[in-house]
């Protein structure tokens, strides 16, 4: 589908160098990093916007690398939407219907048809002033899909949304691409590569420093940088189910492993828990506390970190704990020490 042949860019202070990327036709790729890696770079230099010094290009097996931006079935959503402000909703969708042959009632549905996919057809007759950020999102993408690209470029198209609104956009890009459209994503967010991606690539000063598929590169980082950008020691493919009456839900990772989860959404499923290892305590006696989830496990190692110890505690499942160096010495913690280790429901964050 798509694929990156050592691309490379040089300006006077920055540089991506030999990016290799390979998407399959239906994949949905996030490309994560930071500010200033070189992700929306990329984006541009697929699209056509700027050409690479050296590398190659393809799309479907053909060589787009010098081709103009119009002559690439390439769909690319910038984070500010560029939207006409002077057209209506139904025309800005019409505006990439031009000169493409269709009569009039065949335009009129293919703009209704894109209405109802992403869920804009109470706003057809509304001016862009008067929409919500999440509202214009829908907008562009409807526009986008217009064109009939072969694939869609995102460039950090959740940066202005709140939480529902975000949500609500989730669900249009997981539903466009369980249809067969092929994404790649670039974002700073990892829930967003979890929530949506099938693989990812991590990219940190102009470089791709690990990619695949996204368990498996959230659950081994190969280095340090990953491993603290992602920030996830604690991350499990997990089935949530709502309790009765509550606003509790029980996570099941394995037949002996059920945690309290605070579900704040109506999701529910299959989807990940992460619980950040600094909401984790260790104590040597089962605790009193109020927190949901208690579990007695064998410390298996004991790492020093940036910010104080790394314990990893088996329970069943790994999880790892990040407690201070006083503490460590205060119990007395050491391999294979017996301990209990206890988070609280509203510690566990459920991503679907």
């Amino acid at each position: 589908m798509l694929q990156l042949d050592a691309v490379s860019k040089r300006y006077k202070d920055f540089s991506i160098r030999n990016v290799s990327i390979n998407v399959k036709s239906g994949d949905y790729y996030v490309l994560l990093g930071s500010s200033g890696a070189g992700k929306s770079l990329i984006l541009e230099i697929i699209a056509g916007l700027i050409k690479p010094d050296s590398g190659k290009i393809y799309l479907n097996n053909e060589d787009i690398s010098r081709k103009k931006i119009q002559n690439r079935k390439i769909g690319l959503l910038f984070q500010d939407y560029a939207i006409f402000p002077h057209l209506s909703v139904e025309k800005n969708i019409a505006y990439a219907l031009k000169n493409k042959g269709l009569s009039k009632e065949k335009r009129h549905k293919k703009i209704q048809q894109l209405a109802d996919t992403v869920q804009v057809m109470h706003l057809l007759h509304r001016k862009p002033m008067t929409l919500s950020g999440g509202e214009l999102q829908r907008v562009a993408i409807a526009r986008t899909l217009a064109m009939k690209p072969d694939l869609l470029l995102l460039d950090e198209p959740f940066s202005s949304l709140d939480v529902i609104l975000k949500n609500d956009l989730q669900q249009i890009l997981k539903k466009l691409n369980d249809s067969g459209l092929t994404i790649v994503h670039v974002t700073h967010n990892y829930e967003e590569a979890l929530a949506l991606g099938k693989h990812v690539g991590v990219m940190y000063g102009g470089e791709i420093i690990q990619e695949g598929e996204v368990e498996e590169v959230f659950q081994s980082p190969r280095n340090q940088f990953v491993a603290n950008f992602t920030g996830l020691n604690n991350f499990f493919k997990a089935n949530l189910q709502k309790q009765e009456n509550s606003r509790s839900g029980i996570a099941t990772i394995s037949e002996n492993i059920k945690i309290s989860v605070l579900n704040k959404t109506s999701a529910q499923g299959n989807g990940f828990i992460v619980i950040r290892n600094n909401d984790v305590l260790i104590q040597l006696e089962k605790p009193a506390s109020s927190a949901q989830n208690n579990f007695k496990g064998t410390v298996i190692s004991c790492t020093p970190a940036r910010f104080g110890i790394e314990l990893v505690v088996d329970i069943g499942i790994q999880l790892t704990a990040l407690i201070t160096r006083e503490a460590v010495e205060s119990l007395q913690l050491k391999k294979q020490t017996s301990v209990w280790l206890s988070f609280k429901a509203s510690a566990v964050r459920f991503i679907q």
